[in-house]
């Protein structure tokens, strides 16, 4: 059991030993340095949100405090899960397709690249920028999108990543 984690910060380790994907160990680096930025944004929020609403009455302050933290798990379980299946999967010594690891390491990166795009199309109108360059078309069109649209491509590749892991193994 010298081998085995313990708990989600042991399994990011684990995972990147046991794994033979090199795709998926990037992942395990970048996820982890993704899902601690994530989590230190959402608590310097909850901590502005507090401090911003001591001293009122319960009800809808206590609402929005609460909302901080189910959108943090909302974003950070999408970002660990991949990390999580794989290493339990090696843990389990589980017989699972031999492009599970890459694949799931693959759906953890479209993960991210789904955040920025949902955080590219919930920008307010206000604070938005001229675009230049080559992507300049795509900026354009995802700015024109509603701003509630920021949550689909999350929520499309979350779908995707328990799919992966299902189909799989």
């Amino acid at each position: 059991m010298a081998d085995d984690y313990g708990g989600v910060i042991g399994a990011f380790p684990y995972a990147f030993r046991a794994s033979d994907s090199w795709l998926f160990r990037s992942y395990v680096v970048l996820g982890g340095l993704v899902t601690v930025a994530v989590g230190l944004l959402f608590v310097t929020a909850v901590i502005g949100v507090i401090a911003g609403t001591t001293g009122g009455r319960g009800g809808n302050l206590t609402l929005s405090r609460s909302f901080f933290a189910v959108v943090g798990l909302f974003v950070v379980v999408p970002l660990v899960a991949p990390v999580l299946f794989v290493a339990r999967r090696h843990r389990r010594r589980e017989g699972v397709a031999d492009r599970y690891d890459a694949a799931l390491g693959l759906t953890g990166y479209l993960f991210v690249a789904s955040l920025y795009v949902g955080l590219v199309i919930s920008v307010p109108p206000g604070q938005q920028t001229a675009t230049t360059g080559a992507l300049a078309p795509v900026v354009e069109t995802l700015y024109g999108l509603p701003q509630f649209a920021g949550v689909v491509p999350p929520l499309a590749v979350s779908a995707l990543i328990l799919l992966c892991h299902r189909r799989l193994r």
